[in-house]
């Protein structure tokens, strides 16, 4: 990348780096580091662990002071909503950051600009280099100024967490996994119903769910699949 790209891109997100380093191991994904071997290329990853922390902060902090009506477990829900992946990678496209990443050429050809999971964690790295250069302020108001859609979003409702989403990109890298959902129970009434999902991994039951719906209870057992898998 070369400095009218950096210019161009420090012009967009509103912050001008003191340390252009920053802003460069932030846009360096693992892929293009691993092809520069005989260079020293540090990528993003450990920006992305620490502009992970930072957002949660700032999120929080301005959950908490803003919205002191809300209780602890609907500050939990909103910054979920806030900064889950999807809607951050909607974030590093409003501020077209695929387009000035440095990926590797399979990375690149396999449509990496524009792969959510990778946008998401690029955003957060570009939040550690903001911290690291201009202090938590700066990488404050970068938050809260890109995200400021965003965070009205979740507040009003209008941010659905679409969990079987998740649970597929997180595993889509195995082409060997099939995942599925069944219904295994209906309970009550025909216009009162309860329906019972299993979701499963080829044949390993992954979560179970309920909802008064079907889309609702594959859902619920999506969400359980996801946290049992994150919390291994």
């Amino acid at each position: 990348m070369n400095k009218s790209n950096f210019a161009e891109f420090e012009e967009i997100i509103n912050y001008k780096f003191k340390n252009k380093e920053f802003l460069y191991e932030a846009l360096t994904h693992s892929s293009y580091a691993n092809e520069k071997k005989f260079k020293k290329c540090n990528h993003n990853e450990r920006l992305e662990f620490l502009g992970d922390s930072i957002l949660g902060l700032v999120i929080s902090d301005y959950l908490f002071i803003n919205y002191p009506d809300l209780p602890e477990g609907e500050l939990t829900k909103t910054r979920a909503k806030i900064v889950c992946e999807t809607t951050l990678s909607n974030c590093a496209k409003s501020i077209n950051l695929g387009g000035y990443l440095m990926l590797g050429k399979g990375e690149d050809a396999t449509g990496g600009r524009q792969r959510p999971s990778l946008l998401a964690d690029a955003f957060e790295s570009i939040i550690g280099a903001i911290y690291l250069d201009g202090g938590i302020n700066s990488s404050r108001k970068f938050i809260l100024t890109t995200m400021k859609v965003v965070i009205k979003d979740a507040l009003t409702g209008k941010i659905f967490i679409d969990y079987k989403t998740r649970l597929q990109e997180l595993i889509q890298n195995d082409s060997n996994v099939k995942i599925t959902y069944e219904i295994i129970d209906e309970k009550g009434p025909d216009h009162n119903k309860t329906f019972y999902t299993h979701v499963k991994r080829n044949n390993k039951v992954l979560g179970h769910g309920k909802g008064k719906s079907k889309k609702e209870s594959e859902q619920n057992a999506a969400k359980m699949a996801l946290g049992a898998i994150v919390d291994r």
